[in-house]
């Protein structure tokens, strides 16, 4: 089916969404996330986790622990830390991938640089390794968890879910990692699969699937994850970044942004970026909300060479795409610029 035909039908479809779609928090509990990110790439994985801060100081969210799941520049992590810090949240745990051989290996946001300032940022981790193993916090994290209540959100490579998924019983949990995520996760959702609905029904790659030797990782995880997935496919034409100029000089936000634009694409905060990752917390936290719906059912088809292409189908499946609505961009950057400029609520 074209795009043009799918649009009319996920209109219609749109309010069935919601039920699913609806917002995890219930109970007026928050919603608990490990957060997976390959911070440095890009800098909405940045933007993203200050939105994950803005929704736990709105109690809407608990940030359980921040991953990086990259090894090329193996300083994120302690990025991912300094930006914990910023907020008030210094307890929170970060793990990392140890290796080399997975991730970009430009460092477009000179996150080296930014590590290495502990001074400044008051991070205690700068190289990956200065981190716990990823495999072994997220099997960590999960085990203190009550069962179906773990959001496992990735904003970056799928590495590390792949490494939790695959790993053998030890001293930490008697269970494998496909018991321990059938136990206690509740869902995956991951940015990625963006293009995977095109009017051709062609695969598409995108970078955190397919790029950076991870798309044999993304290939076993849609086939073999025990638990609800969700693809998120917006904002490309959702930009962000230009409400940090209100935000102090210090923010480490601010800091990585503004150092990203310029170094890989001489541009500004002014300039902005798109929000992928951002919508994908976002979703995490509200669901659908005023800007997303479902597409059809269906389910994605992944190809290690060729990337990914949603195939519809009469009966749903454990895995659902989402897309965002017409003309909603002006409205979800103004929404989400404000989220991301809101000062830590435990420093005020």
């Amino acid at each position: 089916m074209k795009q043009t035909a799918c649009v009319a039908i996920l209109i219609c479809l749109s309010l069935i969404g919601i039920c699913y779609g609806a917002q995890e928090q219930t109970n007026n509990q928050p919603v608990k996330i490990i957060f997976d990110t390959d911070m440095g790439s890009d800098c909405d994985d940045v933007g993203a986790l200050a939105l994950l801060h803005a929704y736990a100081d709105m109690g809407r969210a608990k940030i359980i622990g921040t991953v990086y799941s990259s090894g090329k520049v193996p300083y994120g992590a302690g990025v991912a830390q300094a930006i914990n810090i910023y907020y008030g949240r210094n307890d929170i745990p970060v793990g990392a991938y140890f290796g080399d051989d997975i991730g970009d290996p430009v460092d477009k946001m000179k996150a080296e640089e930014l590590a290495k300032d502990t001074e400044k940022f008051g991070n205690t981790i700068v190289h990956n390794k200065d981190a716990e193993e990823i495999t072994r916090l997220n099997r960590k994290l999960l085990v203190t968890q009550k069962d179906n209540s773990v959001i496992y959100l990735t904003v970056g490579h799928t590495k590390g879910l792949h490494d939790l998924l695959v790993s053998k019983p030890d001293d930490i949990s008697p269970l494998s990692g496909r018991e321990l995520v059938k136990k206690k996760i509740k869902r995956w959702i991951a940015l990625g699969a963006l293009f995977a609905i095109n009017e051709k029904g062609s695969y598409r790659r995108d970078w955190n699937f397919s790029f950076n030797g991870t798309a044999p990782y993304t290939k076993h995880l849609v086939e073999n994850f025990p638990r609800p997935m969700v693809f998120v496919t917006a904002g490309t034409d959702v930009l962000t970044g230009r409400s940090l100029k209100q935000t102090p000089p210090g923010n480490i936000v601010r800091t990585a942004y503004t150092k990203w634009l310029a170094n890989y694409s001489q541009k500004t905060l002014d300039d902005q970026r798109p929000s992928w990752d951002l919508i994908a917390v976002y979703y995490a936290v509200e669901g659908l909300g005023d800007y997303l719906i479902e597409a059809p059912n269906g389910f994605l088809d992944f190809d290690i060479e060729k990337g990914s292409r949603w195939i519809q189908s009469r009966r749903r499946s454990d895995q659902t795409i989402l897309i965002q609505k017409k003309n909603i961009r002006q409205p979800f950057s103004r929404y989400l610029n404000r989220m991301i400029s809101l000062p830590p609520r435990q420093k005020q």
